[in-house]
């Protein structure tokens, strides 16, 4: 991992700022585990802002609070599939049209990013 992002993270408080030793800061091996924990939680989608509030809740004595936060985040993605979902159809009907247009007519897809003609 590059310093700017160790920084990063320091910065945006969900890393504490070992003391230095010398000209160089020993960070403890549980800064490792820290980073490794945001890391993983940033390749389920969580924002930096979430991964802090689950860091708060690390103990794991709050569930309720993890849960909201974790259901929060699910409905997000769930929020998103529909949007991929939607945008799928309709570039799925475009291309379709696209295909069956004759040479002499306007490909659907260029109209349609053009703003002469309706996605649907």
């Amino acid at each position: 991992m590059g310093v700017e992002t160790v920084r990063y993270y320091q910065s945006r408080g969900l890393l504490r700022v070992p003391p230095a030793n010398g000209s160089f800061r020993v960070y403890p091996a549980a800064a490792i585990d820290r980073i490794a924990f945001i890391k993983r939680a940033q390749v389920l989608g969580f924002t930096l802002n979430e991964v802090r509030s689950l860091l708060d809740l690390e103990d794991g004595r709050n569930r309720r609070a993890i849960q909201s936060v974790t259901q929060a985040r699910l409905g997000q993605i769930e929020e998103k599939l529909a949007d991929l979902h939607r945008m799928r159809e309709v570039l799925s009907e475009l291309l379709h049209r696209c295909r069956q247009a004759g040479p002499t007519q306007t490909c659907p897809i260029i109209e349609t990013l053009a703003g002469t003609r309706s996605p649907t």
